[in-house]
């Protein structure tokens, strides 16, 4: 197969009309391999011939929009330096614009067996593909919406729950990109007044290893592989690449009906998991420049409670983060960001600096200083919780304002005050940066714990339905069940119930800030607790 010279930049397979350019950082490889996929699966391999300080590309003449492919990195494999190469793994393009297929759960998409003396699998049959994709899309006269925030009204979401049930979409566009921008939904933004729908994550993510021995799936998402690439399980035409075009026709309604889009992106840790996670895109290409390495172990180093926390100390692993940011305003047009666990990002040695290469990025960068910036301004590391100390630019969940609002209705003592504070701006968090009370997200519930009518329904979680015999989640959740757990059929309950919920609503859209409201909570949709 003819491989032409090419230029290290950009990064991932970009179709010029005739050809596609393959550029891959693989910074522990000697040699990487671009493997070919035809619809049979039949697998053709091409050697990258060029290596520009760790960037491995090529191109190839007549390879086109469509065309399956994946990665492999031939170099060390050494887990207690950091290094973690192995061919035979079939590696996911960390710039891929769509990706097919999801994990096939063996021993052949994990590496560590190679430390008990056996030979490592190949994992190219349980693994999915990167596909490559045309930019082409007609955008007609799309505009952003650009709401001041004074004026913004955040709904999240999750893009199949908030449809998958809904009977007045039609079956096949329930729970997708295309329901989700259907003209009964459209209606339904317009009533409530919400300006922009904040979406649970929509990067391509896989579903946990232990979950599926469970026969369990990931409904969240926070489980991201392909920042580039959004999640094929929400197109309704399947995720052969034509999810890319569906998102593009969902943005283009919203924004239509004035609705914006913000994305709740996971950059903090990905989908690989620890050390004994598998092997499917980043620690195959390059370990330690991908993610945070304990010193002299093959452990990592995790902020985020989730197996490994990425390494935004390294140029490569940073560029990948802003580099996704600028491909989703500019070429799928989103219109501002939810970052999950933000404190994990702003980490330079060890602790969250207002001085982290992060910040300074986000705040030099023309086309990411303009859109909507919101921090969930705490990991799950030392000196973590940093509420109150984010940059000017950026806005921030308002944990307090959560539970101050939700003591104050349950008839905790003492609340008075802290309630006035949280009403009124929270000017005791963000004054002293020099914000005002448009710095302050608001909410009182969101897709962590209790719905709106759980708070009011439950005193206690009953996490039941995940097999993790209600030990995971917070216990303490500040709720009050009105005198009855769970539901009853007491109308004096009930209307205190009913009540309650108007009393969080009208504080929530009264109070100084920008209020959040989550998908459902206005017509009392219930987890059981």
């Amino acid at each position: 197969m003819i491989v032409w010279p090419s230029v290290p930049y950009p990064l991932g397979a970009v179709f010029d009309g005739a050809g596609t350019h393959f550029a891959v950082f693989a910074g522990a490889a000697h040699t990487v391999e671009l493997c070919l996929f035809d619809a049979e699966g039949t697998e053709r391999r091409v050697t990258l011939p060029e290596n520009a300080g760790g960037v491995f590309h090529g191109y190839l003449p007549d390879i086109a929009p469509g065309q399956r492919y994946g990665f492999r990195a031939h170099g060390e494999y050494d887990p207690h330096r950091g290094l973690r190469a192995d061919a035979s793994k079939l590696l996911l393009d960390p710039y891929a614009r769509a990706i097919e297929g999801e994990v096939r759960w063996s021993e052949q998409v994990f590496s560590h067996p190679l430390e008990q003396g056996r030979q490592s699998a190949d994992s190219a049959a349980h693994v999915p593909r990167s596909i490559v994709t045309s930019s082409t899309f007609d955008w007609g006269d799309d505009r952003p919406p650009r709401t001041p925030w004074q004026d913004t009204v955040l709904y999240e979401a999750h893009v199949r729950g908030l449809t998958k049930t809904h009977p007045g979409i039609p079956e096949a566009l329930r729970g997708t990109y295309a329901g989700l921008a259907h003209p009964v939904m459209l209606e339904h933004y317009a009533r409530l007044g919400v300006t922009a729908i904040e979406l649970l994550p929509v990067h391509h993510y896989v579903h946990d290893h232990r979950l599926a021995q469970l026969g369990l799936r990931n409904y969240w998402g926070y489980n991201s592989v392909g920042y580039f690439a959004p999640h094929g399980e929400f197109c309704s035409a399947g995720d052969g690449g034509a999810q890319v075009d569906e998102w593009k026709a969902m943005v283009r309604s919203l924004h239509a009906a004035g609705i914006e889009v913000i994305l709740d992106v996971v950059y903090n840790h990905t989908g690989e998991s620890d050390h004994e996670g598998p092997t499917l895109c980043f620690r195959g290409l390059d370990n330690a420049a991908y993610y945070r390495v304990a010193q002299d172990s093959e452990r990592y180093v995790d902020y985020t409670g989730c197996g490994n926390t990425l390494n935004t100390r390294h140029p490569f692993a940073l560029q990948l983060i802003m580099d996704s940011l600028r491909y989703w305003v500019q070429e799928m047009h989103v219109d501002g960001f939810r970052f999950d666990l933000a404190s994990a990002l702003a980490r330079e040695a060890h602790e969250v600096s207002k001085q982290s290469a992060f910040f300074d990025l986000i705040q030099q960068d023309p086309v990411l200083r303009g859109v909507k910036l919101i921090a969930e301004p705490w990991d799950l590391g030392e000196g973590g919780y940093q509420v109150g100390n984010f940059p000017p630019i950026w806005t921030e969940w308002n944990g307090p304002y959560r539970d101050t609002v939700r003591d104050f209705w349950r008839g905790a003592e003492g609340t008075l005050g802290a309630f006035a504070r949280r009403f009124t701006g929270s000017s005791d968090l963000y004054a002293g940066s020099g914000r005002g009370p448009l710095a302050s997200i608001n909410f009182v519930t969101c897709h962590d714990g209790f719905t709106l009518r759980d708070l009011v329904s439950y005193q206690d979680k009953r996490n039941l339905a995940n097999g993790e015999q209600n030990r995971d989640g917070e216990s303490h959740n500040r709720s009050w069940n009105c005198g009855v757990e769970g539901d009853t059929d007491d109308a004096s309950v009930l209307a205190l119930r009913s009540r309650q919920v108007r009393n969080f609503l009208v504080t929530l859209f009264l109070s100084q800030g920008v209020p959040m409201l989550l998908a459902g909570d206005e017509r009392g949709r219930t987890q059981q607790g």
